[in-house]
C-alpha cells in the first residue's frame, strides 16, 4: 500500500528532527567541512546541473513563464560558480552557534548566560530560483539546523540534481544525510500536511510570490517568517546630487528588474530641479522602462511616453521594466506615502542634506533604508552574510536579509555549586 500524504509528511519531518538533534552537537569545523564539500561537488557537476536546468527552462518557456521568471530559473556555469562562492562565504562567517549573548555572575556565585543555539528544523518553501537551494542548505548547516527544501515544480529537475549533490556531500563529511532533505513530491497538498507538523518543525520560511506566502501563513501551525513583496521606493530630495542621482535610479530599476530589491516606485520632490527629473526619466526611458506617472509628473515632463498611473499602481510589485512615478510635497509627505504603500522591504533617499537624510532614516519603517545608494544593495551577500535564506519584512524574530545568525535562537544556561533558591 502506498503512503498517504500525511505519512510522507511525517516521514520527512521525523527524519529532519532526528538529524537536527545530531547536528546540534557538532562543531563548526565539521559543519564547515560539509559546506565546502557541497561547494566542490557543485563545481564538479556543472555540466550535469546545466543539463537538468535546461529541461526546466524549456518546460518553463513552453508554459509561458515570464522573462523575469525564466531569468530566476536559469543556471549556467557562472551562476553555479557563484553558488559555490556563496557557500564558501557562508563557511567563512563567525560561528553563530554557542555565542554568549550576555552573562552575569550573581553575588552568591550563580552564573547566568544567554547562549545562541540552532532553531532546530527549518521548512523552506520557495519558487523558481534553484540557486537558493544551496544558499538555504549552507546557511542551515552553518547554523546547526536541519532543513526541508520544497522548491517549485518549475525547477524540479534542477532541484532534484542539486538535492542529490547536497545529500551526498553532507554524508561524505560525516553528517547525517537527512540534515538536508529535498521534498521530491510536487503535490501541493503535501505542503499543507508538512505545515501541520509543529512538533518536529520549528520555523517555516516561504520565499516567492505574495499568494504563496499568504497561503502558507494561513495554513501553518508552525511560526512563519514572511517576505510578502518588495514594493521598494526611492525619494529624490531637492538636494540630490545631479551627477550621481540618474545612475543610482537607473541601477535600482534596470540592473535586474525581476528581483525583490529592484525599485518599483520613484518619488520626486516638488522642489527638485526639473532638469534633474528630466535626466533621470531620460535614462530610464532609453533603457526601455515603461513609465507610469501621476497627473503632475506627466504634466511637468510631457516629452516622455507616459501611461497614466492608476490607484493599483502604487501598491503593485512589477518585477519588470515598469516604474510608477509621482511627486510629493517634501520629506514628510514622502514618508507618509511610503508608510501607506510600502511593503517594509527597502527604501532609499537621494539627498546631500545630512539632517534630512537622518530624518528619512529615522522615519522610514522598513527592513533596509538606503541613503544615496541603490535599493539593489538590500541583499545578504552585499551585507557580508555570504548569502541569505530570505529577506524578512516581519519584525520578529528576524528582519531584512537573513544569514546564519538569524537562524539561531537562544537559551539560558545557569551554573551553580549546589545553589538552592530561598
Amino acid at each position: 500500500m502506498s503512503e498517504t500524504l500525511g505519512e510522507i509528511a511525517a516521514r520527512y519531518a521525523r527524519k529532519a528532527r532526528s538529524a537536527s538533534r545530531r547536528l546540534s552537537g557538532t562543531d563548526a569545523a565539521t559543519r564547515n567541512a560539509a559546506i565546502e564539500a557541497i561547494a566542490q561537488a557543485l563545481v564538479a557537476a556543472t555540466h550535469e546541473i546545466v543539463s537538468e536546468n535546461a529541461k526546466d527552462l524549456a518546460e518553463g518557456a513552453a508554459a509561458g513563464l515570464s522573462p523575469a521568471m525564466l531569468d530566476r530559473l536559469k543556471l549556467d556555469p557562472s551562476r553555479i560558480e557563484g553558488m559555490a562562492k556563496g557557500l564558501r562565504e557562508i563557511a567563512s562567517q563567525p560561528d553563530p552557534v554557542g555565542r554568549i549573548l550576555s552573562s552575569q555572575v550573581r553575588e552568591d556565585g550563580l552564573s547566568i548566560e544567554k547562549v545562541s543555539v540552532p532553531l532546530g528544523v527549518v521548512f523552506f518553501i520557495y519558487e523558481s530560483r534553484p540557486n537558493v537551494t544551496t544558499d538555504a542548505a549552507g546557511l542551515c548547516l552553518r547554523s546547526g539546523n536541519a532543513i526541508l527544501l520544497r522548491g517549485g515544480k518549475e525547477a524540479i529537475h534542477s532541484n532534484r540534481i542539486l538535492g542529490g549533490i547536497i545529500s551526498r556531500a553532507v554524508a561524505s563529511a560525516g553528517l547525517p544525510a537527512d540534515c538536508v532533505q529535498l521534498v521530491q513530491e510536487t503535490d501541493r497538498a503535501l505542503v499543507g500536511e508538512l505545515l501541520q507538523r509543529d512538533r518536529e518543525i520549528d520555523l517555516v520560511i516561504p520565499r516567492g510570490g505574495e499568494g504563496l506566502i499568504r497561503a502558507v501563513a494561513e495554513q501553518s501551525k508552525i511560526p512563519v517568517l514572511k517576505h510578502y513583496k518588495g514594493v521598494c521606493h526611492l525619494y529624490v530630495h531637492p538636494t540630490a546630487d545631479p551627477l550621481t542621482a540618474p545612475g543610482v535610479v537607473f541601477n535600482a530599476k534596470v540592473q535586474r528588474p525581476g528581483v525583490c530589491n529592484a525599485l518599483e516606485k520613484l518619488l520626486f520632490d516638488k522642489a527638485m530641479p526639473a532638469r534633474l527629473g528630466e535626466e533621470i526619466l531620460k535614462t530610464l526611458s532609453e533603457a526601455g522602462v515603461e513609465l507610469r506617472g501621476s497627473d503632475s509628473v506627466r504634466a511637468k515632463w510631457p516629452a516622455f511616453a507616459w501611461k497614466a498611473a492608476t490607484d493599483s499602481d502604487w501598491d503593485e510589485e512589477y518585477l519588470a521594466k515598469v516604474l510608477a512615478v509621482r511627486e510629493v510635497d517634501g520629506l514628510d509627505e514622502a514618508l507618509d506615502w511610503i508608510s501607506e504603500h510600502g511593503s517594509g522591504h527597502t527604501e532609499s533617499i537621494l539627498c546631500r542634506d545630512t539632517a534630512m537624510a537622518d530624518r528619512f532614516v529615522a522615519g522610514c519603517d522598513s527592513s533596509s533604508v538606503m541613503v544615496n545608494a541603490s535599493t539593489r544593495f538590500a541583499d545578504g551577500g552585499e551585507y557580508g552574510l555570504g548569502a541569505e535564506i530570505g529577506i524578512s519584512t516581519d519584525k520578529l524574530h528576524a528582519r531584512g536579509p537573513m544569514g546564519a545568525a538569524d537562524l539561531c535562537t537562544y537559551k539560558w544556561v545557569v551554573r551553580g555549586q549546589g545553589h538552592a533558591r530561598k
